[in-house]
């Protein structure tokens, strides 16, 4: 009786090979929560909170005058529905418009810089 021969597995380099060792991933450095990958972090959180302010700035520019206004032509009240019920509204959707457009571009940003693009 022959003896069965013993099988063998046979392991090589993989075949597609990965980028070296020494490559720069983003995406890594903020997973592991890395001083870089913080400062990625942060500087997402800075555009985003740049937006912000600057939304908040123009609502207060915007909104912050009207109780003078008021103040002023008391006698005037068809004015003021007319400005608080109608003429707000239109700024309003545009600025919110405009803060969501800007925030996604800060995300969309974001990723391209992390997913190096």
């Amino acid at each position: 009786m022959e003896p069965t021969e013993r099988r063998v597995t046979v392991t090589g380099p993989p075949r597609r090979a990965r980028r070296a060792s020494g490559y720069y991933r983003p995406r890594a450095e903020i997973d592991e929560l890395t001083t870089l990958g913080h400062t990625y972090l942060r500087s997402l959180m800075r555009t985003q909170l740049r937006a912000a302010l600057t939304g908040f700035a123009v609502l207060v520019l915007l909104v912050g005058p009207l109780p003078l206004v008021f103040a002023a032509a008391p006698d005037a009240r068809r004015l003021a529905w007319a400005v608080l019920g109608f003429c707000l509204y239109a700024p309003l959707i545009l600025l919110a418009r405009w803060y969501v457009r800007r925030a996604e571009r800060n995300e969309r940003d974001f990723v391209r810089l992390v997913e190096d693009r």
